[in-house]
């Protein structure tokens, strides 16, 4: 299928359209973006907001452009407004207190992990876990072990909701990763 035939389906809410854009043009805006930041932490939390963003106005997506340099566009637009934000606000960073509590976590949903779950093997899925980065561990944790709807996670970690889900997808797609690397 084309890519348009993507864009068309994910503005009509198909959520296998969303899952392949992402994954198709996900190491392209992350790689430009690291080459811009040199930062993995700010290159990520970048192209999550750039999917985001793009996700809610894909209706505005004019198929005259390659779909890449809109994103692109989008992601220099986000990396403007986090320079901005950096300039203007201290960041704080993560404590240990709340780096701690993001590892102590657990994962019941049914999906790849679900095998693990199956053969009574927590330990080793939460070692899995634990190799994931802890913005992504906290969503994780939040999801799964807290049971917490998408909107409460967006309302406690203070980000938009589209970004809360988007985030969630990329932590259960590299935690899949993981554990197939680890079999």
């Amino acid at each position: 299928m084309e890519i348009i035939s993507y864009i068309e389906n994910a503005k009509n809410g198909d959520q296998v359209a969303f899952t392949y854009l992402l994954d198709h043009y996900w190491n392209e805006v992350y790689g430009f973006m690291l080459k811009r930041t040199e930062n993995e932490t700010d290159s990520e939390d970048i192209t999550i907001e750039t999917f985001s963003k793009a996700f809610d106005k894909l209706a505005t997506y004019n198929p005259e452009f390659q779909f890449n340099t809109w994103l692109i566009a989008i992601a220099k637009n986000v990396h403007i407004d986090l320079l901005r934000k950096k300039k203007s606000n201290i960041f704080i960073d993560i404590t240990d207190e709340e780096d701690k509590q993001a590892q102590n976590i657990a994962d019941s949903s049914p999906s790849a992990e679900d095998e693990l779950i199956t053969e009574q093997n927590l330990a080793r899925l939460l070692h899995f876990i634990k190799e994931l980065k802890p913005h992504y561990q906290e969503v994780i944790q939040l999801r799964y072990f807290q049971e917490m709807s998408y909107q409460e996670i967006a309302e406690q970690l203070q980000e938009p909701l589209s970004n809360v889900k988007i985030k969630l997808l990329r932590a259960k797609k590299l935690l899949a990763e993981i554990i197939q690397n680890h079999r």
